[in-house]
C-alpha cells in the first residue's frame, strides 16, 4: 500500500506528534512495524489496538486457516511479552476490558497481553472481529470460493464488489470503525481489539481507498494498527490511525460518502449509538 500514503487520507504534521521513542529492545518476533509505529503516538487520547492474533499454527497451501489452529508456544510469549513491553513504554494505561474475536488464539493474545501488562480484565467477544461479520454475510456461499481462490484472491474480490455473499467493503469498513467508536476507551488508555489477518488486511484497504493489494500489505502475526477518533459525533468525527510508521486521517464522512455513491443506503450500517464518555 506504500505507493497511496501521500494520496488521501493524508498524513498528519510530525509537529503534532508526540515524541517518545522507547528506548527497550522490542519483544522477540514482534513485527518491526509495530515499533516505528509507537514512536508515532500522540498522548493522552482514547487509544486502540486493533490488532491480529499471535503466532499460531501453520495453515494450508491456500492460506485457509482453521479456527481451531491454537497460539504456539512462541506465539504465547509474544502475546504476554508485548502487553508488558506497551504497559512499561507507552504513556497509556492497558486497565480497561478488551474486545476479540471469539476464536480462542484471539482471545488467548488478549488474555496473555493483559496478563503481561499485569491485569485481567473482561474480554467481550465481537461477531464483528470474525467470520461470517465483518465481511462475510452468507458463509455457505462464499467459503466454498475462499477455499478455492485463496485468500488473497478472496480479499481483492471482496474490496472489488465481485464476491457474492459479502457486504460491500465500505459497509464492512464503516461497521468495524462505528464498533470501535462504541468501544472508545476512556482517555489516557489503551484497548486491545483482536482479530485475524483477512479482517485487518480488508480494514485498511478500505480506510486506504484502494481496491487491490498483495502480500507485501498483508498484516502478519501479531501486527496490528494502533487508531483514535477526534471527540465528535460519529459521522463528523475522524479517524486517525498509524499504520507501519506512518500516520492518516480519514474523515468518516468521506466514507460514507462513498457508500452512498455505490448505490447503498446509510440505514444498513451499524452506526454507534450517541456515546457519553465520563
Amino acid at each position: 500500500m506504500s505507493k497511496y500514503l501521500n494520496n488521501t487520507p493524508s498524513k498528519l504534521s510530525a509537529e503534532k506528534l508526540a515524541s517518545h521513542t522507547p528506548s527497550a529492545p522490542a519483544p522477540s518476533h514482534l513485527p518491526d512495524s509495530m515499533i516505528s509505529s509507537v514512536s508515532l503516538l500522540p498522548e493522552d487520547k482514547r487509544l486502540i489496538l486493533f490488532t491480529r492474533h499471535s503466532l499460531r499454527e501453520r495453515s494450508d497451501g491456500n492460506g485457509f486457516a482453521s479456527y481451531q489452529l491454537p497460539l504456539t508456544p512462541k506465539g504465547r510469549v509474544l502475546a504476554k511479552s508485548w502487553g508488558r513491553w506497551l504497559a512499561g513504554h507507552l504513556p497509556y494505561s492497558l486497565d480497561v476490558d478488551s474486545i476479540s474475536s471469539p476464536i480462542g488464539r484471539c482471545i488467548d493474545t488478549a488474555q496473555l497481553m493483559q496478563a503481561g501488562a499485569g491485569l485481567q480484565r473482561d474480554i467481550t467477544h465481537q461477531s464483528l472481529l470474525v467470520e461470517p461479520g465483518s465481511l462475510v454475510t452468507e458463509p455457505e456461499i462464499a467459503n466454498p470460493v475462499f477455499k478455492e481462490i485463496g485468500v488473497l484472491n478472496f480479499i481483492n474480490r471482496f474490496l472489488q464488489g465481485n464476491l457474492e455473499g459479502t457486504k460491500n467493503a465500505y459497509q464492512g469498513g464503516l461497521d468495524i470503525l462505528s464498533l470501535f467508536y462504541q468501544y472508545q476507551p476512556q482517555q489516557g488508555h489503551l484497548m486491545l481489539a483482536v482479530s485475524h489477518d483477512t479482517l485487518l488486511s480488508a480494514f485498511l484497504a478500505v480506510m486506504f481507498d484502494v481496491v487491490e493489494i498483495d502480500w507485501n500489505d498483508w498484516p502478519k502475526m501479531m501486527e496490528g494498527v494502533f487508531l483514535w477518533f477526534d471527540d465528535k459525533p460519529f459521522e463528523q468525527a475522524s479517524a486517525y490511525f498509524v499504520w507501519r510508521g506512518q500516520v492518516y486521517v480519514r474523515p468518516i464522512h468521506t466514507l460514507l460518502e462513498d457508500y452512498r455513491a455505490a448505490g447503498f443506503h446509510p440505514n444498513t450500517l451499524l452506526l454507534p449509538p450517541e456515546v457519553k464518555w465520563i
